[in-house]
């Protein structure tokens, strides 16, 4: 092992050893080493005769502002909130449609939205399963793996973040099949990871860059809030848990609202159990499960997520299966989660053990042992939009745009049949905004699915959950109906008689007839007021002002097309009466005293958003 303290040695190393065609493999996410990266790409900007082919996947990026509000929001706290995180130079350029033709990026999973147009990397997106990811970078004799590794100043290093496909990739470089430069940069902020998959001996590496000069900040995911609709799908799917079980579920707040929904079944199973009964929308004929966890649970999940750590601190998740509570394949999330990782006891870190998705998203390879540690699994997932006739949609557009990937959903929608007593949930909320108009996500057809119909198991909306598992067309469709937003079921309705899917005859139940936003607020929102059912479950890096205004700006954002609903919010703004926290809110936004014409519209429809906000939660 060659150790660097500048990255200049170190391209020039990589330049020699490859005569400048570097095929590089690149982790997914967190495990980027952008230094290296970011001199590797300035060194095929500066030489055209370096050919740069990068083969990676959820590059990560700070947001950047669609408004001006937006800005007005973003731009004061964007390194408390996202941190200091460097950003990589091909992404720049590929933004700026700037890259040179001697540099080529693939991706085969994006960061959500962060992509949609740009020709580049649309065009060269890789649509692929997880597990199958390795194959394809495979194919491409890959020549340099760059990664971001953790050190425990005693020799040892780990993958932490990234075994996903980096452990078996080392694995096939040591039997012969594939050869590469492992290139290494350490950061003291990644949380030492042990476990075989995870940590590597030194002479696994050949190019290391370390020193205090070369660490950055970690890229910080924050948390959004958990929305009234998302905290009733975390209550539908809590109950589907059974102790005993294996649990996966994704990133973000609808993953935060089931790891709350279980939380407060732990711990509190009598406010669970009343707010279960109180549930005004029909329910499955699939068994419910209500009390404690006095087994508990097992995760074997692609990502190691917040609301995971956060059950295995509130010992639900606590059932071992080799030693382990968790198995997991990658993670990126907050500063607080790395921060609870590093200073985790040991003992209790080492239960958490990383490895590659070939374990935790197939059951191939020990399929015996993995059928008996994954029983009754639920796989937890969010989708985009779902049809009548079962098939979701979850990684892209009707037109073929891609929003983020496949990932591994269709690899945990196949474990949820190929196990015995193991069901996968796909989350959709039942409406949407599109152009400053209510659509429904619940559609009759859709030109593009990431989950075929043959394989339709169980959807979850805000209103009820819909087990769909062997059931014919006719029978689908009613339960799609079911739990569809009743604003656009009769219209759903007529098209699946008009195409003889259900008999002409055919009305829905008078219990299904009812789901509107207001019966869900009747059910939740005192619950939300009382924070049983909190916005930020798990904590937030915004303060109240910040968390005040992100409904509101999310209500202008939604609305923004639609001018007669803003002319109502105008008014509200001109008519509601004025306080200190909308002060302090407008204040934060720097409106408190508008110059322009432009500053006092913003100030007044910010006011008017505030209002219906508040009285909206």
């Amino acid at each position: 092992m060659q150790t660097f303290n500048q990255a200049d040695p170190l391209i020039r190393h990589i330049i020699a050893r490859t005569d400048g065609k570097i095929r590089l493999a690149l982790p997914l996410g967190l495990g980027k080493p952008n230094t290296i990266v970011n001199a590797l790409t300035q060194a095929a900007v500066d030489d055209p005769a370096i050919d740069l082919q990068i083969f990676t996947a959820l590059t990560l990026e700070r947001p950047t502002a669609a408004s001006e509000l937006e800005q007005r929001f973003l731009n004061p706290a964007k390194d408390r909130l996202f941190g200091e995180y460097p950003s990589l130079l091909y992404a720049r350029l590929l933004h700026q449609k700037k890259l040179p033709k001697n540099i080529h990026v693939s991706e085969f999973f994006l960061q959500a939205g962060n992509w949609l147009g740009n020709e580049a990397v649309q065009s060269a997106y890789i649509a692929a399963n997880y597990t199958h990811a390795l194959d394809f970078l495979l194919q491409r004799r890959p020549n340099v793996l760059a990664q971001l590794v953790a050190e425990n100043g005693q020799g040892g290093y780990s993958l932490s973040c990234n075994t996903d496909i980096s452990t078996d990739l080392l694995a096939a470089r040591r039997c012969g099949d594939v050869d590469f430069l492992m290139v290494a940069q350490t950061n003291c902020s990644l949380p030492y990871m042990t476990g075989e998959a995870a940590e590597i001996d030194h002479q696994q590496i050949d190019l290391l860059l370390t020193g205090p000069e070369n660490e950055f900040e970690l890229f910080s995911v924050v948390k959004e809030p958990v929305t009234i609709a998302e905290h009733a799908i975390g209550l539908h799917v809590s109950a589907l848990v059974r102790d005993g079980g294996t649990l996966q579920i994704g990133i973000g707040s609808l993953g935060d609202a089931v790891a709350q929904a279980l939380l407060l079944r732990h711990h509190d199973s009598r406010t669970y159990q009343h707010l279960s009964g109180a549930n005004p929308f029909p329910s499955s004929s699939l068994p419910h499960h209500h009390d404690p966890f006095a087994i508990g649970l097992y995760a074997s999940t692609e990502m190691l997520v917040d609301g995971l750590l956060q059950l295995y601190e509130g010992g639900v998740i606590k059932r071992e299966v080799e030693g382990a509570v968790i198995h997991a394949g990658f993670f990126v999330e907050s500063r607080s989660f790395y921060k609870r990782l590093r200073e985790m006891n040991s003992s209790r870190r080492d239960k958490i053990v990383m490895k590659p998705v070939t374990f935790t998203n197939q059951i191939y390879g020990d399929e015996h042992a993995k059928r008996q540690a994954r029983q009754h699994a639920r796989f937890v997932n969010s989708a985009m939009i779902a049809t009548l006739n079962g098939a979701v949609v979850s990684d892209g557009t009707g037109n073929g745009q891609v929003v983020s990937g496949v990932g591994g959903q269709f690899n945990f929608v196949t474990q949820a049949f190929a196990l015995k007593n193991a069901r996968s949930i796909l989350a959709v909320k039942a409406t949407r905004y599109s152009k400053g108009n209510l659509a429904s996500n619940i559609v009759w057809s859709y030109p593009h699915t990431t989950i075929p119909r043959h394989l339709k198991d169980i959807v979850a909306t805000e209103y009820g959950i819909a087990d769909l598992r062997g059931k014919s067309d006719a029978d689908t469709i009613k339960a799609m109906l079911a739990i569809s937003d009743s604003r656009f079921q009769p219209e759903l309705l007529a098209k699946a008689k008009s195409e003889g899917k259900i008999e002409k005859s055919y009305e829905l139940p008078a219990s299904s007839t009812c789901n509107t936003p207001e019966r869900l607020h009747d059910w939740l929102a005192s619950f939300r007021k009382q924070e049983v059912l909190n916005p930020f479950p798990f904590g937030s890096d915004f303060d109240d002002t910040e968390r005040r205004l992100l409904p509101a700006l999310g209500l202008l954002k939604r609305l923004q097309s639609n001018r007669i609903e803003l002319m109502r919010i105008a008014w509200a703004g001109l008519t509601a009466p004025d306080s200190s926290a909308i002060q302090k809110a407008l204040t934060r936004m720097s409106l408190q005293a508008p110059a322009s014409v432009r500053d006092r519209m913003y100030s007044v429809l910010l006011r008017g958003a505030l209002h219906f906000a508040d009285d909206k939660d």
